[in-house]
């Protein structure tokens, strides 16, 4: 694992915080009925997935990708039901529907003992807050706090020789929501950066502009206050147990603060470099946050300038224990049947590296990790190949390539 002080995580949560039934037959048997079914266990298991590639200014390409890697893990790999897995995507996703989305369905809903996943992938920025609710002091000096930019965070029209209020979520109000989950089996991914700059190179970087001119909106303190609130904290006990660390679970970020997340090209799609790599690895593994962060890490590229990391709630033991609180309730797998016309198929290629998918051609076989038959590779878009059935295969059938 990366090795990083308390110090540089504090600093890191003020800016990125800102993360049954079944039939006799488990769910990777069941073919279409894995849409129907719910999830093994008593405990519940909900997820909020948000993806923006349509912002105003610097759009991105590889945010929606992340949502659809997360989703069909999530579903194929750790038995979420369909049915509980929410997501906001692009226009979908402002400020307003992304604060009243958590509290529908990662807050009123959850009970003690259920599972909760909050991913987002978008902008970062860093925005001036003159009255912040933790009194803290910047190491950087700048009095910036770190945001995450919904679909509805423009900046002000005459920006950068004007300036004025954003629609940005705070680090402060999202460390505020996670208290609120009734949970600690809480996992947040947040795939975004949070310094200034558009694009790099070869890929985008996940950054909105920011800084001193842009102050965030009288609507986010108010709602900061409302939590505070209904949490019945005082500032003082709020600043107390954010000095601390992460309010709930696990909170995996892309970057490190001063980093830029990459919106990376693969071979023929976009995606966000940790997001990929992140759900590539639990298609294969059963890990823990460490082991994951410790895998990812050497094969981000060097051009990405990147370092992921991942803290817990002080206190715990959640560094070790299974990603998402949960062990896969299926075998690993490189591919997924998803959808089938006659003989053909559609079949999600998430559990391939990158090196898995450039040396697909045509005539590559797949064969169903239990049972007989066989999907023949045609062609793919993106990550969702084309094959030709031989066999009754039915969508929700795990594949594993050759």
């Amino acid at each position: 694992m990366v090795s990083y002080s308390r110090r540089q995580f504090l600093r890191f949560a003020s800016l990125s915080l800102a993360s049954l039934g079944l039939s006799q037959f488990p769910l990777w048997q069941q073919g279409d009925r894995y849409g129907k079914v719910l999830a093994q266990g008593s405990s519940r298991k909900v997820a909020l997935l948000v993806g923006i590639n349509q912002y105003s200014s610097a759009p991105l390409e590889g945010c929606i990708t992340d949502v659809e890697l997360q989703r069909h893990l999530l579903i194929h790999r750790f038995g979420f039901n369909p049915k509980d897995i929410h997501t906001l995507t692009d226009s979908q996703a402002t400020r307003q529907n992304l604060l009243d989305a958590f509290e529908e369905y990662l807050i009123k809903p959850v009970k003690a003992g259920d599972v909760a996943v909050y991913h987002f992938s978008g902008h970062g920025s860093r925005v001036f807050d003159p009255d912040p609710i933790p009194h803290l002091t910047r190491s950087d000096g700048t009095g910036l706090n770190g945001t995450l930019v919904p679909a509805d965070g423009h900046l002000p029209n005459g920006y950068p020789s004007t300036g004025g209020t954003v629609k940005d979520i705070m680090g402060h109000t999202l460390f505020l929501l996670m208290s609120a989950v009734p949970t600690e089996n809480f996992t947040a991914v947040l795939d975004s950066c949070y310094s200034g700059g558009a694009t790099r190179r070869d890929f985008r970087v996940r950054s909105r502009q920011g800084g001193r001119q842009l102050e965030v909106s009288p609507e986010e303190k108010a709602y900061q206050e409302k939590w505070l609130s209904k949490l019945q904290l005082s500032r003082e006990e709020y600043v107390r147990r954010y000095r601390e660390g992460v309010a709930k679970g696990v909170v995996f970020a892309a970057s490190r603060p001063n980093q830029t997340a990459a919106d990376a090209p693969f071979n023929g799609f976009a995606a966000g470099a940790f997001t990929y790599l992140l759900t590539q690895y639990l298609w294969e593994q059963t890990g823990t946050p460490e082991s994951a962060i410790a895998h990812i890490v050497p094969q981000i590229p060097r051009r990405f300038y990147q370092i992921p990391i991942y803290e817990v709630k002080p206190q715990s033991d959640y560094a070790d224990r299974s990603v998402y609180f949960l062990k896969p309730s299926t075998p690993p797998a490189s591919a997924v049947l998803t959808a089938r016309t006659g003989q053909q198929a559609n079949i999600w290629l998430g559990g391939l590296t990158p090196q898995g998918i450039a040396e697909l051609e045509p005539g590559t076989q797949f064969t169903p990790l239990q049972g007989s038959g066989k999907a023949v590779f045609q062609s793919r878009e993106g990550l969702v190949g084309t094959v030709t059935l031989e066999g009754n295969l039915q969508p929700g059938t795990l594949l594993q390539k050759g």
